[in-house]
């Protein structure tokens, strides 16, 4: 059986990317990484609106981190807007509806976190994307009182897309002060330079309003501040990879080239550039070396453990699923988990976090078809004769949460 890798797509094709920047080819060339893109949408509130902001914090039993708080350009301590649910939820780091209102009428914005992995709408929508960028993707929004600012000049280190929700908000956009940043090169560590090019003109000066789009690549300097009535956008993250990311999967690998595990001389002194030179020529000449020879099967091995788990693959319900394991017949459709990264080769199926599953050769062909990506007829899987046989095998597959039910 040849290697399977695998991504399971979340369904038909997805809208999501289309939705937020029009033409995904005209965008890849014109914008991605590139320069910003501003554009109306037609709207996000499906997604999240005001209502939905108000049963995240009174009633959904929110807790920390899944809120920040910032007032005045600065973090609210968590203390201040968290405490125990009472008897029975005494846990201490709960959101408290009240508290918030406080903070919030006298002008704090409030940042509501990870909302790709706590709310539904999100979640689809953020796992679309994932697929359709190829990179994760996070969703945090931002509630802004009216003519408060949450944040000062500052830069990301990942793309963004800005998605306008209610009331409008002014934005200021400057070219970068660093270049492509990585999460290691935070705006703090450039923040004269932020600020020095933060008072000059802008290349961006827009008010944003509802149903309007903002697309900021990773270093792009930006402050937004709420206008008339109070603002509510959403900001998806795109932590996409970089050449940088590969290097480090290299690095991971040299760990197996016995040059650069050599030790080095006894009384070496490493701070000291004239004893350094000639072993960093070598290190380096080993580097170049290991880099030029490395398979790129051996890379993207490496390269699995943090892309796999970047991003959570769809929700699985375990009561309905069980029970749906425990009744399934010949009759019932299956289809791989959406989002789920995977690899299988000769019956060794390979799964984020580490996880292996081994299933015996007569399964391959009937364990090929089902991860397919397509939903599959449990009766009509190849290569097993038996109904039994078959059930067995798509039972596991499904308490594993490999498989989900595909309806029909």
């Amino acid at each position: 059986m040849p290697e399977l890798l695998g991504y399971a797509a979340p369904g038909s094709p997805s809208p999501a990317l289309r939705r937020c920047v029009g033409d995904p080819d005209g965008f890849a060339r014109t914008y991605w990484g590139q320069r910003p893109l501003l554009r109306d949408t037609g709207g996000f509130a499906d997604l999240l609106d005001l209502d939905a902001v108000d049963e995240l914090l009174s009633v959904r039993g929110l807790r920390t981190p899944f809120l920040r708080v910032a007032h005045e350009g600065q973090l609210v301590p968590a203390a201040r807007f968290t405490g125990g649910g009472g008897l029975g939820a005494e846990v201490g780091d709960q959101v408290r509806d009240d508290r918030v209102l406080d903070l919030l009428s006298a002008g704090a914005t409030l940042v509501l976190q990870g909302l790709h992995r706590i709310w539904p709408p999100l979640q689809e929508f953020c796992l679309d994307l994932s697929a359709e960028l190829g990179c994760a993707v996070q969703a945090n929004a931002y509630l802004t009182p009216a003519g408060n600012q949450g944040f000062a000049t500052h830069y990301d280190t990942h793309d963004v897309f800005v998605l306008q929700v209610a009331g409008v908000k002014h934005w200021r956009v400057h070219e970068p002060v660093q270049p492509d940043p990585l999460e290691r090169q935070p705006w703090g560590g450039f923040a004269d330079e932020v600020a020095a090019t933060a008072s000059g003109p802008a290349h961006l000066d827009h008010v944003l309003s509802p149903g309007e789009l903002l697309y900021l690549p990773r270093g792009w300097l930006h402050a937004a501040a709420a206008v008339d009535a109070t603002s509510l956008h959403i900001t998806l993250g795109l932590r996409r990879p970089t050449r940088y990311t590969i290097a480090q999967a290299l690095l991971d690998l040299a760990c197996a080239d016995p040059q650069l595990r050599a030790g080095l001389p006894l009384g070496l002194d490493l701070t000291d550039p004239a004893q350094l030179a000639p072993h960093l020529a070598a290190t380096v000449e080993a580097l170049h070396d290991m880099a030029r020879k490395a398979d790129p099967a051996d890379v993207a091995r490496a390269l699995r453990t943090g892309q796999w788990t970047a991003h959570r693959p769809a929700p699985v319900r375990p009561v309905a699923q069980a029970a749906f394991a425990a009744g399934l017949t010949d009759g019932d459709l299956v289809r791989v988990r959406p989002g789920l990264r995977f690899t299988c080769v000769d019956g060794r199926l390979e799964l984020p976090g580490g996880r292996t599953l081994t299933f015996p050769a007569g399964c391959q062909e009937a364990l090929a078809a089902v991860l397919a990506g397509p939903p599959v007829r449990v009766g009509e899987l190849p290569g097993l004769d038996d109904t039994e046989s078959r059930l067995v095998l798509v039972r596991r597959l499904l308490r594993e949460a490999v498989l989900v039910p595909a309806g029909g």
